[in-house]
């Protein structure tokens, strides 16, 4: 039985669509199961952070379990649930943390991630620790500039990242769910290539057959982008815009083998991605 915290999110719902197809036992732990859609034969069960009770009663018979919680200021979810797996002698653990976590070069958002990781380090069991870089699908939330034919913000100038598609990441957690090999390593997980907004706006192009401009916000603008179209509070805004500015400086021009070394073949680049959503900025 494999438990899958976050399991209706964007990472967790194909993590538990990828276990379920391959015929694994998965149990998804939400908050609201009334309103979760996943696979038939997967067990919904109630879970919230702050009651350490309904984390208990999720445990029973689980083998391994992944942990998904919500970055951002003062995130703390991952404690509770690593203690719910430890007294239950849950054998593996996966947490899914964030490139960088720790390097104080990127700002508050460097910290999000340390609890967990240290709780599963020090939790016993046998733990992977899976570091995503920028996702493809953030900009998606291009897709209303784009469909008018307006300019995307770019917060990062020519800041490369080793932009990856989720489902990649979603793969590579499912795969060391199940698999051994893997305890004690921490992945950095990237696509093929370092790109930068400029040029996954001119791949986007490309594949809509139609010009995608970017026009370039200065840190204030970003903050107030952040306030505004995003609707981030303060604190949030001030960790995001920590972030931008580590990857203006070429902090995450990382790109490694992670991916194919788990999976066994080379991680999709942002033009597959963007084949794959064409869509949802066309759209349609």
């Amino acid at each position: 039985m494999i438990l899958v915290t976050g399991a209706t999110g964007t990472i967790g719902s194909e993590v538990v669509r990828q276990l379920a197809a391959g015929g694994e036992k998965v149990r998804a732990l939400t908050r609201d199961p009334a309103r979760a859609q996943l696979p038939s034969g997967v067990e919904v069960v109630r879970g919230d952070y702050l009651d350490p009770g309904s984390l208990e009663a999720a445990m029973p018979g689980v083998t391994a379990a992944f942990l998904l919680g919500a970055p951002g200021p003062g995130a703390a979810h991952d404690e509770p649930l690593v203690a719910a797996a430890r007294a239950a002698g849950v054998p593996r653990l996966v947490k899914l943390s964030a490139i960088a976590t720790g390097d104080p070069g990127v700002g508050p958002s460097g910290e999000w991630h340390v609890p967990g990781e240290r709780a599963v380090r020090e939790s016993g069991a046998e733990w992977t620790i899976l570091r995503p870089s920028t996702f493809a699908s953030n900009t998606l939330s291009w897709a209303p500039a784009v469909e008018r034919g307006e300019p995307v913000p770019n917060m990062t100038g020519d800041g490369l990242s080793g932009v990856i598609d989720p489902r990649d990441v979603s793969e590579v957690a499912a795969r060391v769910l199940v698999a051994g090999g893997h305890g004690g390593r921490t992945y950095t997980l990237t696509g093929p290539e370092a790109i930068d907004v400029p040029g996954q706006a001119a791949v986007l192009a490309a594949v809509l057959g139609r010009p995608v401009g970017t026009r370039d916000l200065s840190p204030d603008e970003t903050r107030e982008h952040l306030l505004t179209v995003w609707g981030f509070d303060e604190a949030q805004a001030a960790g995001v815009l920590a972030g931008t500015a580590f990857v203006r400086g070429g902090g995450n021009a990382v790109v490694t083998e992670d991916v194919p070394r788990v999976l066994g073949r080379p991680a999709r680049t942002y033009r597959q991605w963007a084949e794959d959503h064409r869509a949802a900025f066309a759209g349609e």
